[in-house]
C-alpha cells in the first residue's frame, strides 16, 4: 500500500534520440516538439497532475539541457540527466529508487500522444497489488497498461490478468494479445528488485514472471487514444488528436509561434515549424514543414 506520507512519483521518459523525426529533432528533443499548443512533455505533465499532488520527474540524455530547462519552468521535482550513456527503460527507475524516493512510481512516455484515465489505471494497479498481498502470492507488484494495436500486440496476457510473455522474446506465446502503452506502475517492492545496470525493463518483467510475480496487465482501456509520434504520420495524427481535444477542427493549419507566413499563402491540414521555407502565394496542404524538410502526409480521416 502506498504510504500516506509518500507522494506518488511520476517519471516521464524523455531521454530518447528522436532519430525517426530528424531533421525536426536535430535541434530540439522530441518531448519538446510542439503538438498544436504545447509540447508532449507539458501535455504529459498535465495528465500526471490530474492524479493530484505528485512528484514529477523526467530523464534526459539527447539535448539534455533543453529538457532540464523546461523541467525547471514546469516545476518538476528533478530532471535526471543520463551521461555519458543512456540508461534504457530500466535504469532510470532504479536510479530514482536508489536515490531514496518512495511511494511507488508511475511511468509515462515523452514521445507518445495518449489520453488515458490515469486515475483508473493507478487504482486498478494498486487493487491488483493489494490482492496479491492478501492471497500471499505477492504477484502484481508492477502493473502495465495495455492497448489494442494489431500491428504490434506482442503482449500475451494470461487468464489471470497477468503478463504471460512477450512474443518473440520470452514466456508463453498463447493468451490475449495486446500492446504495451508505455504507461506502467511499480511498487516500492518491485523497484527494489531492479538490478544495478539493468537496461531493458522487459528483462525485469521476464525475471518477475520466472519468480512467480508476474506484472498485472490492465486491459480496461484498450481503445483509448494512443499515438506513437515516431514518424511524420504519427506526429500529424497527434496534432489532429490534440486539435480535437481542444475543440478545434482537425484539418486546421497549425503554425508554430514566430513563423512569418508570406502574403497569399493558403494552408490546410498542415503543420509549419520554425525555419520552414514558404513561397508567397503557395498552397500548402497535407504537409509538415520545418527547417530543411518538407514531409507529405495523408489527408485527415473523416
Amino acid at each position: 500500500m502506498t504510504r500516506a506520507d509518500d507522494k506518488l512519483n511520476v517519471l516521464i521518459l524523455a531521454a530518447g534520440l528522436g532519430t525517426r523525426l530528424r531533421p525536426l529533432t536535430s535541434e530540439i528533443p522530441k518531448p519538446l516538439v510542439r503538438v498544436y499548443d504545447r509540447s508532449i512533455l507539458e501535455i504529459q505533465m498535465e495528465r500526471a497532475k490530474s492524479l493530484g499532488d505528485v512528484r514529477l520527474h523526467a530523464n534526459a540524455h539527447y539535448l539534455a539541457d533543453q529538457i532540464v530547462s523546461e523541467g525547471k519552468r514546469l516545476g518538476f521535482e528533478k530532471v535526471w540527466v543520463e551521461t555519458p550513456e543512456i540508461l534504457g527503460t530500466a535504469g532510470p527507475l532504479r536510479r530514482i529508487y536508489a536515490a531514496g524516493y518512495r511511494g511507488g512510481l508511475l511511468i509515462m512516455n515523452g514521445d507518445a500522444y495518449c489520453n488515458f484515465d490515469l486515475g483508473a489505471f493507478v487504482r486498478n494497479a494498486q487493487a491488483a497489488y493489494e490482492a496479491g498481498k492478501a492471497d500471499g502470492s505477492n504477484r502484481c507488484e508492477a502493473a502495465l497498461l495495455a492497448v489494442d494495436f494489431p500491428k504490434v500486440n506482442t503482449f500475451r496476457v494470461g487468464a489471470d490478468g497477468c503478463l504471460a510473455g512477450v512474443a518473440g522474446r520470452f514466456g508463453a506465446d498463447t493468451g490475449t494479445a495486446a500492446t504495451f502503452s508505455g504507461i506502467s506502475w511499480y511498487s516500492d517492492e518491485a523497484l527494489s528488485r531492479i538490478r544495478d545496470g539493468e537496461f531493458d525493463i522487459r528483462e525485469f518483467w521476464k525475471q518477475e514472471i520466472a519468480a512467480g510475480r508476474a506484472p498485472f496487465v490492465d486491459m480496461s482501456q484498450l481503445h483509448a487514444t494512443w499515438i506513437d509520434m515516431g514518424s511524420p504520420e504519427g506526429l500529424m495524427a497527434a496534432v489532429e488528436a490534440r486539435l480535437v481535444e481542444c475543440g478545434r477542427d482537425k484539418n486546421e493549419a497549425v503554425v508554430e509561434p514566430g513563423v512569418v507566413i508570406p502574403d497569399g499563402v493558403k494552408i490546410a491540414h498542415s503543420v509549419i515549424f520554425k525555419g520552414a521555407e514558404i513561397q508567397p502565394g503557395e498552397t500548402i496542404e497535407n504537409e509538415i514543414r520545418g527547417k530543411g524538410f518538407k514531409w507529405v502526409v495523408s489527408e485527415a480521416s473523416s
